[in-house]
């Protein structure tokens, strides 16, 4: 080949290398960003070149936008999203918008890795919160992310490139989520913590009360707050803060404590006054008696305030002498001036125990003192227990009617039944327990005793005639003749001889004899025994008309003594 044939031939090869590269340079795919030139805008579209003989278009809308106000014109540069290559009509699909929101996403990813801030516009309201523009990308502010406080109208901030924290961000499903307090909160913070640092405790400052709660109040400091809880406001009790201050108020504080990791400091204006606690033994003796005011009630007492700053404590326990489990509100009131005695001073814990009825006279003492033991007493039925009854007395005291204490002859548990409660009974004074609050009544007592009228005249060892009232298994019920005492005599008792030891041989209403064995007056217990009675009558005949040894058989023996007997008796 001629040298002129092969420099053409090399000359065709360089042309298709470069025109191969030339179309490898400006290859579009669908879904990638590429750069096109405007070439012409035509109404409401702008008609793009983006090379390789390809044209799109584009509405002008997307090319604005909140913070992009700068209108496009002719032979302006922009990169667009190729959606797809080409379309019915032979032109491209592109957009400015997704191309826009995918530089956005590469931007936003890295500024989250980095936890950069990052800047948006908020456009939108939606459900739950605001939408907000990142320069392409749209991402979700929730209300509560909006401001520190709650915010009722968001429109001043609308249409304002704001600061932003991404708290979230989910590329496959396109959402973010994004913070403006996180921001404002880290700024407030840094200023928080210079201004912290030029403060120490101890340290009296002016500040201007800015808001008042139930528990206290927020003094402005200059930039930042603390709080004036209500126990640091005054040595007095104080009810609530606007007591003391208003909003408003510029007031002198001194600085409590401060917490330079949550910058939380707590004031105080009761610290620049003078301790009313000083030396509070010495003006409040124990068992001193004094006037105050009672400044507030609970369910455990009364608080009573002695002087300016100092309060005691009533509690309930030491009220009344006699109104127990009732609340203290039913025996003084707020505001009431009252007489109390000092029971307790501790300066350390700042506690006063007061007493309101140690200053009454103990009612017990006063009934013992009018109605000693014997005194014969009139009150009404207050209660009935499975042990007596309570009977209401003079002075607003109780006494109690022990069962045992009913009926001289009747069970209590019958005699109790008789009783109800609002009946006016009458009863002796038995015993009066200063001590334990406890009064002892009998109603029984007031009857006198019949077992020490029946018994007068017996005693142990002497013989009693007897009328059989009960024949049991375990032996006889009996009755002494002339008098009222019963008793009972046990089958061993009732022969000397086992054979004769049968209940079986007696009958009611037969008399027999017996020995007195036991006669307790304190315990009101009398025992009679029939086998006590035939031994002692055996051993009087054998004194005294010979004994079996002298050749008389026992039968002789007790044969005389039975004539003798009753012989004595015609």
């Amino acid at each position: 080949m001629s040298a002129g044939l092969q420099g053409a031939a090399s000359s065709r090869e360089d042309f298709a290398a470069l025109l191969e590269e030339s179309f490898r340079e400006h290859e579009i795919t669908e879904g990638s960003v590429v750069k096109g030139r405007v070439v012409a805008i035509e109404k409401d579209v702008a008609v793009i070149d983006i090379g390789a003989k390809t044209e799109g278009r584009v509405a002008l809308k997307e090319f604005t936008g909140p913070g992009r106000d700068q209108p496009i014109t002719v032979g302006d540069e922009v990169e667009v999203y190729v959606d797809r290559i080409e379309n019915a009509l032979g032109e491209a699909v592109i957009s400015r918008d997704k191309a826009r929101r995918e530089e956005s996403w590469v931007k936003l990813e890295k500024a989250f890795e980095n936890n950069e801030r990052v800047s948006g516009t908020i456009f939108n309201q939606v459900k739950g919160g605001y939408t907000v523009d990142l320069d392409g990308a749209v991402a979700f502010l929730p209300r509560s992310q909006v401001d520190i406080r709650p915010v009722r109208d968001v429109t001043p901030l609308m249409g304002t490139p704001q600061p932003f924290q991404i708290l979230k961000m989910d590329r496959r499903r396109g959402n973010i989520v994004v913070s403006r307090r996180t921001v404002l909160e880290e700024s407030r913070a840094e200023q928080r913590s210079e201004l912290v640092a030029n403060l120490e405790e101890g340290q009296v400052i002016d500040g201007v009360v800015k808001n008042i709660t139930e528990y206290g109040a927020f003094v402005d400091l200059g930039g930042i707050d603390g709080l004036l809880h209500v126990t640091d406001m005054a040595w007095r009790r104080v009810n609530h803060p606007s007591e003391v201050v208003n909003i408003g108020q510029t007031v002198k504080v001194k600085i409590i404590k401060i917490n330079h990791e949550t910058h939380r400091i707590s004031l105080g204006i009761k610290q620049l006054l003078a301790d009313p606690w000083e030396g509070i033994a010495a003006r409040y003796p124990v068992n001193a008696k004094l006037k105050g005011r009672v400044t507030n009630i609970t369910d455990y007492g009364a608080f009573v305030e002695l002087e300016p700053g100092i309060e005691g404590l009533i509690h309930v326990s030491e009220m009344s002498w006699t109104k127990k489990n009732v609340h203290p509100g039913k025996i003084v009131s707020t505001s009431q001036e009252v007489e109390v005695q000092i029971l307790e001073v501790d300066p350390v814990k700042r506690r006063i125990s007061l007493g309101l009825k140690q200053t009454l006279q103990n009612p017990w003492e006063a009934f013992s003192e009018k109605h000693p033991p014997g005194t014969e007493v009139e009150g009404e039925v207050k209660n009935k227990t499975e042990f007596g009854l309570f009977i209401g007395l003079e002075g607003d005291v109780d006494g109690m009617v022990h069962l045992s204490d009913l009926d001289w002859n009747r069970p209590g548990e019958q005699v109790i039944d008789e009783f109800k409660k609002g009946d006016v009974v009458r009863a002796q004074v038995l015993d009066v327990d200063v001590e334990k609050e406890r009064i002892s009544l009998g109603i029984k007592q007031l009857a006198g005793d019949p077992f020490a009228d029946a018994g007068e005249g017996i005693r142990k060892g002497q013989v009693v005639t007897c009328e059989v009232l009960e024949v049991k298994d375990s032996g006889i019920e009996v009755k002494i003749v002339d008098s009222d005492l019963q008793a009972f005599i046990r089958r061993a008792d009732l022969a000397r001889e086992r054979n004769d030891q049968r209940p079986e041989r007696f009958a009611a209403g037969e008399k027999v004899d017996a020995r007195v064995t036991q006669f307790d007056r304190k315990a009101r217990r009398v025992q009679l025994s029939i086998k006590a009675l035939e031994m002692a009558e055996e051993k009087e005949a054998i004194a005294q008309y010979g004994s079996a040894d002298s050749g008389a058989s026992l039968g002789d023996i007790l044969g005389a003594a039975l004539k003798a007997r009753q012989g004595d008796k015609k």
